[in-house]
């Protein structure tokens, strides 16, 4: 297994998540910052658009239209003209609030969503996964996940594979013809290690912010870990893959508790490092 170790890139955010590389820029939701920004490779910064229903999963409509997840309002709202439209009111099909998200090349959006109140530690429950159409209509495509996490899509478009957190493993499923899951599968289990955001590169392999740990890891289907990224006293939180060539690793992290998470204080950042095989380009 090959080791790796992170540069900061960009600090002073309050708690990161959704991270996707679009058009030579870094996406990212600052969830308890309420705002989605940009950031280019020579550092510039620029506040996209304030969401006070805290953002999370971030992606783009085939025409590059840009949907947008507020976690309070479980709502998928997309950015128009500099304003948030509704895209679809996901509120009778998620019991909780909803969080990461995959956009496919047809613009279909899978969501999925925490199913109960950790903060307020209730008792754990699994939950459900909700197909958003380029229309807006939505559907619950997949029952019986524990706190779906971090989606991403295969390039030909056949596959999908969430992170199920709390059961620490990544599970796949086949994608129908009209947006459909089917086949659920593991694609690995992973131990002691709980996944939150997720990517997907060239050659299959799935690199995930194990929350839990110290690390973000490269692993395979079947559950071979071929890489590991330490960082120091920080929680791992999300990652994704782009930069020019495909090649950098972007890591959101936190420092804190799970009890200091909207507090407002300043503690998430992005953490960089080179790797070997460039992203698919999803999520």
């Amino acid at each position: 297994m090959k080791e790796l170790i992170t540069t900061v890139f960009a600090d002073d955010f309050v708690l990161l998540e959704g991270p996707r590389w679009r058009d030579d820029k870094l996406w990212l939701s600052d969830m308890h910052g309420h705002a989605v920004y940009t950031l280019t490779m020579d550092g510039q910064r620029k506040k996209v658009i304030n969401v006070p229903g805290q953002p999370s999963g971030l992606g783009f409509l085939p025409d590059g239209t840009p949907l947008i997840v507020p976690m309070h309002d479980r709502k998928l709202m997309k950015l128009v003209d500099g304003k948030l439209e509704l895209h679809a009111d996901l509120s009778t099909l998620c019991p909780y609030e909803i969080n990461d998200m995959v956009v496919d090349k047809k613009g279909n959006a899978y969501i999925g969503n925490i199913g109960f109140n950790i903060f307020k530690k209730e008792k754990f429950k699994p939950t459900n996964f909700v197909l958003v159409t380029p229309n807006g209509k939505a559907r619950e495509v997949a029952t019986d996940l524990h706190v779906p996490n971090g989606p991403v899509i295969t390039p030909d478009g056949k596959t999908l594979i969430v992170a199920e957190s709390w059961a620490k493993r990544l599970t796949a499923f086949t994608i129908t013809d009209d947006g459909s899951l089917t086949d659920r599968r593991i694609f690995a289990d992973l131990g002691d290690a709980a996944p939150d955001g997720i990517c997907l590169d060239t050659e299959g392999a799935v690199w995930l912010a194990a929350f839990n740990q110290d690390n973000f890891i490269r692993v395979l289907e079947g559950g071979e870990v071929t890489h590991r990224v330490k960082v120091a006293d920080r929680y791992p939180v999300a990652c994704t893959l782009g930069a020019p060539g495909g090649r950098t690793l972007f890591g959101l992290t936190y420092q804190g508790s799970i009890q200091d998470i909207g507090a407002g204080k300043a503690a998430s950042r992005i953490e960089i490092t080179t790797v070997g095989v460039p992203g698919s380009d999803s999520p």
